[in-house]
């Protein structure tokens, strides 16, 4: 049996903490019990904190939001380091003019629609605008038709050999605690195997999303990879991304991963955090 260490011990070591968001802090029933006292503890010995997630369904503000509603007034949109940001950064820097498609929700599409860029819902796509296309950008599962639109994504990437973005790496995400629902991951992943091509990922476990993370803190104060601490509840992102970044990696028992299996999930995968944790509350 797996032996765990004290949230409050472990994290005392660092400088500033990276929480996945679901399955660290939240889950399908809401708040994680306790974590509460966490952000209230990170505050009182003022430890600089940042949500490091593969959420590209709403905007930093929006993703904030959703925090203060569950009882975490003290996560500002600065605290949020999505992997929707990466997407924005790709297309300011690679896709100049033109539509920009898109897969997801309205409010998913806050990323591409501040690059400035003319944006578009795959749906509105057709044989009178199909040429001016030069990207697309799959954001999130939900906010389209499936049978439509994945059906038109896969005929729009046939017809015009553009970059294809995707926002967020996750194949598949929890509903409860027995179901799960395929995730905008997922369907990229049946897309690629379609039409032969490989998309563009962002998110973690990619370093890329460590290295922006990590610059982004930099900015703000002087800090190495050693005084970081990544809080994840799964081996193949959050542990392995951090891992593979060089940062310390805690893996906590509240999302993905389950105590009792643990063990040989480590053990097939190879994939080793730090430190293991029941839970990434600080009880003092």
């Amino acid at each position: 049996m797996i032996q765990t260490q004290n949230f409050k011990d472990v994290v005392d070591q660092y400088k500033v903490i990276f929480f996945d968001a679901f399955g660290v802090i939240k889950n399908y029933r809401g708040l994680v019990p306790g974590m509460d006292k966490t952000f209230a503890y990170l505050d009182s010995q003022k430890k600089k904190y940042y949500i490091v997630t593969n959420d590209a369904s709403r905007s930093p503000i929006q993703l904030a939001d959703s925090f203060h509603k569950i009882g975490l007034p003290t996560i500002k949109y600065g605290h949020i380091i999505s992997s929707g940001m990466l997407a924005k950064e790709y297309l300011d820097l690679k896709v100049h003019d033109g539509i920009v498609a898109y897969l997801g929700t309205s409010n998913s599409a806050h990323y591409i629609e501040t690059s400035g860029l003319h944006t578009l819902p795959v749906s509105m796509i057709d044989d009178s605008n199909i040429d001016q296309v030069n990207a697309l950008v799959l954001l999130d599962d939900e906010g389209f038709n499936w049978f439509h639109d994945l059906n038109k994504a896969v005929n729009l990437l046939r017809r015009r050999n553009i970059p294809t973005i995707v926002a967020n790496t996750d194949l598949a995400y929890p509903l409860s605690v027995n179901d799960v629902s395929i995730a905008i991951g997922g369907l990229a992943t049946m897309l690629e195997n379609i039409l032969g091509k490989k998309f563009i990922r962002f998110g973690k476990p990619d370093s890329q999303m460590f290295m922006f993370a990590y610059d982004l803190v930099r900015e703000k104060m002087p800090i190495g990879k050693k005084d970081i601490l990544m809080v994840g509840d799964t081996l193949h992102t959050d542990i392995l991304g951090g891992n593979k970044f060089g940062l310390d990696t805690v893996l906590v028992f509240t999302g993905n991963t389950l105590a009792a299996d643990a063990e040989t999930r480590i053990t097939a995968t190879g994939i080793v955090p730090t430190y293991i944790c029941d839970t990434a509350v600080v009880d003092e």
